[in-house]
């Protein structure tokens, strides 16, 4: 049980966004906003760079919820799952491989830990994130938007206050408090939109 709960951790941990850029001969912690995010990642390095890190930073939420479960010997059952995805998100965020600084907001990651607990939830996020930042261009008001939309989603689905919708309104008070420069900003206007590198950075 200790040995998958490190796992589940250690594979958050890995700083994708960090290894892209070294690759690319820069350190992202010192470029545009100083994130290790796919966001950063996309405005400093291009789209496809950024996809790719997207991806990989879901696919860190998600394979731990999904596999570690399955293996024989390791603790099983939803709240196991609940408790890997957990601690994939605080790797993302706190990486030990980075000594517990300087990772990302932990968006992209808790969206592949939701996505293999709560498909249809995470997609209604994912969806609202999408229109948010089509319409509005700001990425940190569409992850805040997505982030409150998972929990009301599963309140309903669930009909009341079931485990999984406690822990969706804490992961959304975390993603909040992550992004709280980025609250402050879109209060004083000087948040980035995505697509205009004159304004501030997020």
């Amino acid at each position: 049980m200790a040995l998958a709960l490190t796992l589940a951790y250690l594979v958050g941990s890995m700083p994708t966004a960090y290894l892209v850029g070294r690759a690319n001969g820069i350190d992202l912690r010192t470029v545009g906003s100083g994130n290790l995010g796919a966001t950063n990642v996309f405005r400093t390095l291009g789209w496809k760079w950024g996809v790719f890190v997207y991806v990989v930073d879901v696919l860190k939420g998600a394979l731990p919820v999904l596999i570690l479960p399955t293996v024989a010997g390791v603790a099983s059952g939803w709240p196991w799952g609940v408790a890997y995805g957990v601690l994939a998100i605080v790797g993302h965020v706190r990486p030990i491989f980075l000594l517990g600084k300087g990772g990302g907001k932990g968006v992209a990651t808790a969206s592949g830990v939701f996505l293999a607990l709560a498909p249809i939830a995470a997609l209604c996020a994912m969806v609202a994130f999408i229109v948010t930042v089509a319409f509005s261009r700001y990425v940190s008001l569409g992850s805040l938007v997505g982030a409150a939309v998972l929990p009301i989603v599963l309140a309903i689905t669930e009909r009341g206050a079931t485990p999984i919708v406690i822990v969706s309104a804490a992961v959304c008070a975390f993603v909040f408090w992550t992004h709280r420069a980025n609250i402050e900003r879109l209060k004083q206007g000087t948040e980035r939109r995505m697509g205009n590198p004159r304004e501030a950075a997020t």
